[in-house]
């Protein structure tokens, strides 16, 4: 009897510890969650400056988490910058150097390992919610590329359909548009249409409730998924033009219509985070907010501001490439934690390889795994402080970061910067250090000479 009764304590003690261990394990891989904005410029969140924008949502997520003064996309430009974020590569070692129009040919291969592909392997329900632009043939698509579920626009919302779209048979079309005239191959901009899976489901999609029903999606998606390790990638259509708002936001910033988009996207910030709070995984969950690149400056009212940086999109001053970044998790990431370390979305991946224990890719990336910058809990250096960070343009390298110093060339213009003392790049220091010039040059040589040694995939460049 004596005898039973032990075996059975053992056995209720060892599958209770078991199942602890298990919960653990569980628990001790994160939520990711990337929200990813449209040509939202470095000044435009409230903790960055913005002067006439209310983010209170963004802001009280720097006041729990940690916001990135030195945080920089990989591009200038759309395309460019998604694939940077999802492959952890510089986008011209990933075949998409520049912005994939509509109805052409090319996109991001499927050969790459995206964050969704990573982490799938894991076990892991992966989203993607809002804006693609990688590819909108149905081989570049992101239910091509690792992702389970896809509801948004599959490029810029200032592009036109692919005619050889596929379409959903409860498909509604509006302002007047029919299956011929979606077919008909003629240019309509501004009129996108809205995917679910890889089927446009309403053309052209209602622009001024977009914010709002990505925002719908991601917290169903969020709340279906509680119980399990989830992966979501929002990524708005706004502020890109043309712009939009719901009825609840236009009108309201003083900053007009783009402040309105900017305010609504904030909003759509709070809930995601009050929802994680009402499920109670908030304190397994890391948020990651962010923009693809530097805003348009040059539409006036209609385009964001980068200041005190210098430039804007498509451009390689400070301006295109510095974004706003603030970053949350509750318990994890060191609350009200400013850091000036060089990061970029390159790091991403990598980084949320080590937090969950998924593999690398096998093949060459150039992020580094920042979790403990971006804990905020270890003054730890840049891993780009000395390999440098690079600027890519199309095809061109045109501008390295190493440290402080900033070295630009651009045919027979170069140009050297201290950012640390002239962020907003106007003082050339070229003639002052011409050994810095020299070494940085070296640097940017060797690296595009690796670079374009190793790139891969470039058959799958978009047709000029």
């Amino acid at each position: 009897m004596q005898k039973l009764t032990f075996i059975l304590l053992f056995t209720i003690v060892f599958f209770s510890a078991k199942a602890t261990l298990l919960a653990q394990a569980k628990n001790s891989k994160p939520n990711i969650i990337i929200v990813f904005t449209d040509d939202q410029g470095y000044q435009d969140v409230g903790v960055f400056g913005a002067p006439s924008i209310n983010t209170p949502n963004l802001d009280k997520m720097a006041e729990n988490g940690i916001k990135f003064t030195d945080f920089y996309s990989a591009s200038s430009v759309c395309s460019p910058s998604r694939a940077a974020l999802l492959t952890g590569s510089y986008p011209n070692r990933v075949g998409v150097p520049q912005v994939l129009w509509s109805n052409l040919s090319g996109g991001l291969s499927n050969e790459e390992t995206t964050i969704a592909n990573m982490l799938k392997k894991q076990n892991y329900a992966t989203a993607c919610i809002g804006k693609w632009h990688l590819g909108d043939k149905q081989e570049y698509l992101p239910t091509s590329q690792g992702f389970d579920m896809y509801y948004g626009i599959p490029f810029s919302n200032d592009m036109s359909v692919n005619p050889k779209s596929k379409i959903a048979k409860n498909i509604v079309f509006r302002e007047g548009m029919t299956l011929d005239s979606l077919r008909d191959n003629k240019w309509r901009a501004g009129r996108v249409p809205l995917l679910q899976q890889d089927e446009v489901i309403e053309y052209p999609v209602d622009q001024s409730r977009i914010t709002q029903r990505y925002t719908e999606q991601a917290l169903n998606f969020i709340k279906q998924n509680k119980n399990e390790h989830f992966f979501l990638y929002l990524a708005h259509s706004m502020p890109h033009i043309p712009l939009y708002a719901s009825a609840n936001f236009k009108g309201k910033s003083k900053r007009g219509l783009y402040g309105d988009a900017v305010e609504e996207i904030d909003w759509s910030v709070g809930e995601i985070l009050k929802t994680l709070m009402e499920e109670g995984i908030d304190e397994n969950t890391l948020v990651i907010f962010t923009s693809d690149n530097g805003p348009w400056t040059s539409r006036g009212v209609n385009g964001g501001s980068a200041l005190p940086l210098r430039g804007q999109k498509n451009e390689t001053f400070e301006g295109g490439f510095r974004v706003p970044m603030i970053a949350q998790w509750n318990g994890e990431i060191k609350p009200a934690s400013v850091s000036d370390k060089v990061i970029s979305t390159i790091d991403v991946l990598p980084t949320v390889a080590y937090l969950t224990g998924a593999d690398l890719p096998e093949y060459k990336i150039d992020g580094k795994n920042v979790w403990p910058i971006l804990s905020g809990k270890q003054n730890k250096k840049s891993p780009h402080k000395k390999e440098g960070f690079f600027y890519y343009k199309d095809f061109n390298l045109e501008a390295v970061r190493q440290g402080d110093w900033k070295l630009r060339i651009i045919k027979d213009d170069v140009a050297l910067y201290n950012l640390k003392d002239d962020i907003s790049e106007q003082i050339n220091l070229a003639s002052t250090y011409p050994k810095k010039v020299k070494k940085l040059k070296k640097l940017m040589l060797d690296f595009d000479e690796e670079l374009q040694k190793n790139k891969r995939n470039q058959k799958h460049l978009r047709s000029k």
